[in-house]
């Protein structure tokens, strides 16, 4: 009974020192021992506590690395586009773009064909590491033509609302694919996580609503950080 107790407690604290942000989503709680030291509780009671917020959703465990608190999931409504600073801001958070790259250079022939120009024309490269509430939750990197936003400094801004803003364009539906990659090191070190984590790559060809092809997108969201939804529809067959 007391070792229920003690669990109990030391589940309550957590759960306070989570709720007040003590532990930031996408950190790493102190190691067992020290813990059950802050706590006051032994490390088998101290488990108990971490199981149940692991139940919960709101702890996850690695074995090699211990515990952490999970990010943010975001994800988009089935169906429906977004831009990465409309996702945050519908989430109440913060969103940040740091560039990484920003520069003109010709457009492959793979680059041309989406983007309906001539091969090797100018086109316009924007790499930036976004994120939210300051977690890094992705790799951005945008090819659009040769356009005024070129001269642009898009650090902390929406490229939907420059395009919109500065170039009359306004984006309509994106053509998108989604697969499952492994992060390399250096990809893994921008996004604060370990080299070898799961990454979601998603490749897009956005368009106006005139079927106008606007830009090519290449993202790499932490793979604990993001979701896809869909809506699916079957299609009636007759024998």
């Amino acid at each position: 009974m007391l070792a229920v107790t003690a669990s109990t407690q030391a589940y309550e604290q957590l759960t306070r020192d989570l709720t007040v942000g003590r532990y930031a989503p996408g950190t790493r709680l102190p190691g067992e021992r020290d813990l059950a030291g802050l706590l006051g509780v032994s490390r088998a009671t101290l488990r108990l506590a971490l199981s149940r917020l692991e139940s919960e959703g709101v702890l996850q465990r690695s074995a090699q690395r211990g515990w952490f608190v999970p990010t943010q999931v975001l994800g988009e409504p089935p169906s429906t586009l977004q831009s990465f600073t409309e996702m945050a801001r519908a989430r109440g958070l913060r969103p940040t773009a740091r560039v990484m790259v920003q520069e003109v250079r010709p457009a492959s022939l793979d680059e041309a064909a989406k983007l309906r120009i001539a091969p090797a024309a100018p086109v316009l490269q924007i790499d930036r590491l976004r994120g939210m509430d300051g977690t890094p939750v992705c790799y951005d990197v945008v090819i659009l033509p040769a356009l005024a936003l070129q001269d642009s400094d898009l650090t902390d801004k929406s490229l939907y609302d420059e395009l919109r803003e500065r170039c009359g364009i306004e984006v309509h539906r994106s053509a998108y694919t989604l697969v499952a990659e492994s992060a390399d090191t250096e990809l893994a070190r921008l996004l604060g996580i370990t080299a070898g984590a799961p990454v979601l790559v998603g490749d897009e060809v956005a368009y106006t609503a005139d079927g106008t092809p606007v830009l090519i997108g290449h993202n790499k969201y932490r793979g604990d950080a993001y979701r896809f939804e869909a809506d699916l529809f079957r299609v009636s067959s007759r024998a």
